[in-house]
């Protein structure tokens, strides 16, 4: 039985799955981090909950992580990042500026080429910058 909450995909395998195919997983994994983040934090009441999730995953605070790591990645890392943020969109949510969203676009692709890659520990280190920088817009 393959165990796909620690799945681990070789770096051919990975290449293989489209930029948009990393940001869907990776929207996953840094949405999951939020949110362990807000409930380990004692968040109160599951409207207060949800709220400061959607303020931290939506487009806007994602780009703002997405420059806050930018000085920290490798140039591996890097070029995922730059590799999602130029995939081609087919639509930009209204609330979001085009600009942000594929900032956040990189960011989504460079968390799931990290965690189809198995390299937790480097998504917790991103994360913990991005908590530093963000400390007053995370607490629910």
């Amino acid at each position: 039985m393959t165990d796909y909450l620690n799945i681990q995909m070789t770096q051919q395998e990975i290449h293989a799955v489209s930029n948009l195919g990393l940001a869907h997983i990776g929207d996953c994994v840094y949405e999951l981090l939020v949110r362990s983040f807000i409930v380990a934090h004692g968040g109160v009441t599951n409207q207060r909950m949800h709220r400061a999730t959607v303020d931290l995953v939506c487009a806007a605070a994602q780009a703002r992580a997405a420059e806050t790591i930018a000085p920290l990645l490798t140039e591996e890392e890097l070029a995922v990042f730059k590799r999602g943020r130029n995939s081609r969109v087919h639509s930009v949510p209204k609330n979001a500026e085009p600009g942000d969203y594929h900032a956040a676009t990189g960011l989504e692709c460079l968390f799931g080429w990290l965690y189809l890659s198995a390299r937790h520990e480097r998504i917790n280190e991103l994360f913990a910058a991005i908590l530093e920088k963000e400390a007053c817009r995370l607490t629910p």
